[in-house]
C-alpha cells in the first residue's frame, strides 16, 4: 500500500506536460508495434467524463460569476471589460481568417452522428433562437450548450439581484467543487492520451501527426499574430504610444509563467505582482485581474474558432463569412466560459460546433484532438491569456491617468515619469 502511495505522489509531483508527452508517445509506440489492445478504452473513458462534466461545468461557471459579480464599475472597469472582450471578439476574427487561408481536415473516427448542416445564415439565426430557449434540464443532458450559456446567464443575472450572501457563497463552492472535478480528470489526461493515441496510430499510422502539425501551426500561428499585433494595435489606439515596451514585459513575466502552468487561475497572484511592478491601483487590479482570467480569452476564442471550422471544413459544411462572423461573437462568450484549468477551452468546442448542426459525439472527437496537441497549444494558449489580463487593465488604468491629465504618472517605459519596481 505504501508503494503505490509513493508512485501516485510521484505521478502528482511530475509535471502535467511530462506525463502527457509521456503518454503520447506510449501511445504512439504501442499503435506501432502491438495491434489489437484494449488500450483505445482509457482514451473512450477520458472523452466520456469530459463529455458528461463540460455542460454542468459551463452552467455553474457563468452562474456563479455573474452572480457574484459587482454592481458598481468605475470608468477604468467599464474600459478593461470592453478590452478584454474586444481583443477576445478579434482573437476569434483572426482565427476565422487563418482557418478560410488555410483549411484544416481532421482525421474523425466516424462521421455518420452529424445532424443536417444549416444552409444559410438565415437557418443558423434561426437554430440559434430556438436552441436558446429549450428546457434547461434537457439542455444539460444533451449538452446543448447555446441553451446552457442563455439560462445559466438569465440565472446568474437573477441570482446577483435576489441572492442572499450565503447563498452566493453555496454557488460559489459549488463552481470551486466542479472545477476540481476537472482538474482531477486533466490530471489523468496523460492515460486518455495514451488511449487516444493508440486508438489513432494503429488504425491510421504515424502519418496522422502530420496533419495535426498543420493544425497546430494554424493555432499557434493566429495566437502569437494576436499577441504581437492585435493586442499591440488595441493598445496603441488607446494610449497613443509605443505599447511594445508593456507588451514584453508582460509576455515575460506572465507569459513565460502561464506557458508552464497552463492555467489562468494559478497565474493570477503572478498577475497581481506585476500589476503592483506597474504601478497600478490595487483596489482595481484585485478584481480585474481575476475578473481576466475569467473572460480574457483570446487563445480560447481561437482555439474554439478554429477547431470549429476544421469539423465543418472535414464534414463538408459550407460556411460563408458572415455566418462565421457569427461563430466569432459565439466563440467570445464560448472563451469568456471557458474553465481556466488546462485545456479548459477545448470543453466549449462541442457548444460552438452545434452553431453547425455537428453532434457532440463528433464535437468530443475534435476535443481529444486538442488534448493531443494540447501539449503546444494549451501553453501558448495561456501565455496569451494570461500576459494579456495585466497587459489591458494596465492599458484602461493608464488611459484614465492620461485623460485626468496626468500622463506624467505613467512608467517611463511609455514616456511618463515613474519608475516600475523590479
Amino acid at each position: 500500500m505504501g508503494g503505490l502511495k509513493s508512485v501516485v505522489k510521484k505521478y502528482n509531483e511530475t509535471s502535467l506536460i511530462l506525463r502527457i508527452v509521456i503518454g503520447l508517445i506510449c501511445g504512439t509506440l504501442l499503435g506501432i508495434l502491438v495491434k489489437g489492445l484494449p488500450v483505445g478504452i482509457l482514451g473512450d473513458m477520458f472523452k466520456g467524463s469530459l463529455k458528461s462534466i463540460a455542460p454542468i461545468l459551463v452552467f455553474v461557471l457563468i452562474t456563479s460569476a455573474l452572480s457574484s459579480s459587482k454592481s458598481k464599475m468605475d470608468r477604468r472597469f467599464g474600459r478593461v471589460i470592453m478590452l478584454y472582450m474586444l481583443s477576445t471578439f478579434l482573437a476569434a476574427v483572426v482565427a476565422v481568417c487563418g482557418s478560410f487561408l488555410f483549411p484544416q481536415h481532421l482525421i474523425l473516427a466516424s462521421k455518420a452522428a452529424t445532424d443536417s448542416a444549416p444552409t444559410g445564415i438565415a437557418e443558423v439565426l434561426t437554430n440559434l433562437l430556438n436552441n436558446m430557449v429549450m428546457n434547461p434540464v434537457q439542455a444539460l443532458s444533451e449538452a446543448n450548450y447555446i441553451s446552457i450559456l442563455f439560462w445559466s446567464i438569465l440565472l446568474g443575472l437573477a441570482m446577483k439581484k435576489l441572492a442572499s450572501p450565503a447563498t452566493k457563497d453555496i454557488l460559489a463552492d459549488l463552481s470551486d467543487g466542479i472545477s476540481q472535478l476537472v482538474r482531477w480528470i486533466i490530471n489523468l489526461a496523460p492515460f486518455g492520451i495514451l488511449g487516444l493515441t493508440y486508438s489513432m496510430v494503429s488504425e491510421y499510422g504515424v502519418a496522422i501527426f502530420a496533419n495535426y502539425g498543420s493544425l497546430l501551426a494554424l493555432l499557434v500561428g493566429c495566437m502569437l499574430l494576436v499577441a504581437l499585433v492585435v493586442d499591440p494595435l488595441i493598445a496603441f489606439i488607446y494610449l497613443r504610444r509605443n505599447p511594445y515596451p508593456l507588451v514584453f514585459r508582460c509576455l515575460k513575466e506572465s507569459g513565460i509563467m502561464a506557458f508552464f502552468t497552463r492555467s489562468s487561475a494559478a497565474n493570477i497572484p503572478v498577475n497581481m505582482a506585476l500589476c503592483e511592478k506597474l504601478l497600478l491601483d490595487e483596489e482595481m487590479y484585485s478584481v480585474s485581474i481575476p475578473l481576466g482570467a475569467t473572460i480574457n480569452m483570446d487563445g480560447a476564442a481561437v482555439t474554439i474558432t478554429v477547431f470549429t471550422l476544421a469539423m465543418a471544413h472535414t464534414l463538408g459544411i459550407k460556411v460563408d463569412f458572415a455566418t462565421a462572423l457569427i461563430l466569432s461573437v459565439l466563440s467570445t462568450f464560448a472563451a469568456c466560459g471557458a474553465s481556466g484549468v488546462a485545456g479548459g477551452s477545448l470543453l466549449l468546442i462541442p457548444m460552438a460546433c452545434s452553431l453547425f448542426g455537428i453532434g457532440s459525439d463528433l464535437a468530443m472527437q475534435a476535443v481529444g484532438i486538442g488534448f493531443i496537441i494540447g501539449v503546444i497549444q494549451d501553453s501558448v494558449e495561456t501565455a496569451l491569456n494570461s500576459a494579456g489580463d495585466v497587459m489591458f487593465a494596465a492599458t484602461a488604468e493608464y488611459k484614465q491617468w492620461i485623460v485626468d491629465g496626468h500622463p506624467e504618472d505613467l512608467p517611463k517605459f511609455l514616456g511618463g515619469q515613474r519608475e516600475t519596481k523590479v
